[in-house]
């Protein structure tokens, strides 16, 4: 023990995880939108900047002739939105707490990340993001090479031939599995580092935890996250705007649950 009397990080005893059924996730999702409810100005803000920014990077894929990344830029989108919804996670915990959020202190906890370990879980879910779309465009030019196809020949060619459905399964099995990645490493970090002083390495070891002890559970709830965000997908990306928010703040009652106080 220092002589100020804190723990270093390293003589922590771990934290401790809790036993999570599957009835948690109904529960988590009917907080989440209570909490939108109570504050829905909060929750609109986040989910119109999340869908705004959504837009404007598949425009920008688009026009530039990378269309074909247009989906995996969408649907790889969602690997930083645990980030962008730290501020929801702020609203969360002042209403947990009785105290009614207020915007400087909302947005500070965005704007302050980067001089904490949030920023660090950060940059980790942004470099992956770009490991995302290098496999994506690598899947791509295993398929079809270097060339550039046109946008109803893509379409046609994913929806009438093998050749096609077999593009379009390998690049979602593999995204699957980068996104069950950062799922088991970012589903209880973000909160946890915003509730808590600790270092990002210690909160991505505590959700991998997490994951290990109710992979039923945490399936589950990937599961769901997985099914709203394609529902967001169909929408192009107008959905994002209320389930984002929604997924945020269950996500804050989905870590109070999973850690124990």
């Amino acid at each position: 023990m220092s002589e100020t009397g804190t723990v270093p990080a390293h003589q922590r005893a771990p934290l401790k995880i809790e036993t999570l059924r599957a009835g948690v996730i109904a529960e988590v999702l009917k907080a989440g939108v209570k909490d939108f409810c109570t504050a829905p100005w909060f929750g609109l803000f986040f989910g119109l900047l999340y869908a705004g920014a959504g837009w404007a990077v598949v425009l920008l894929a688009s026009v530039s002739g990378y269309y074909y990344l247009a989906y995996p830029l969408a649907a790889g989108f969602a690997l930083i939105a645990p980030f962008i919804a730290a501020g929801l996670y702020e609203v969360s915990r002042c209403l947990e707490k009785g105290t009614a959020p207020g915007w400087r202190q909302v947005l500070s906890v965005v704007s302050g990340a980067g001089s904490r370990d949030l920023g660090w879980m950060a940059l980790i879910t942004g470099f992956i993001f770009f490991i995302w779309m290098d496999i994506a465009f690598f899947v791509y030019a295993i398929f079809f090479g270097f060339r550039a196809v046109g946008i109803s020949d893509l379409m046609h060619e994913i929806l009438t031939t093998w050749h096609g459905m077999a593009f379009l399964f390998a690049g979602n099995l593999i995204g699957a599995v980068i996104a069950a990645f950062v799922f088991s490493i970012t589903v209880v970090s973000f909160p946890l580092l915003l509730d808590r002083d600790l270092d990002f390495v210690t909160a991505m070891t505590t959700s991998l935890r997490a994951v290990r002890d109710n992979p039923r559970t945490m399936a589950l709830w990937a599961i769901c996250i997985g099914l709203l965000l394609l529902i967001s997908l169909l929408t192009l990306l107008a959905g994002l705007v209320i389930i984002l928010p929604i997924l945020g703040h269950a996500s804050w009652h989905m870590y109070r649950r999973a850690i124990a106080s």
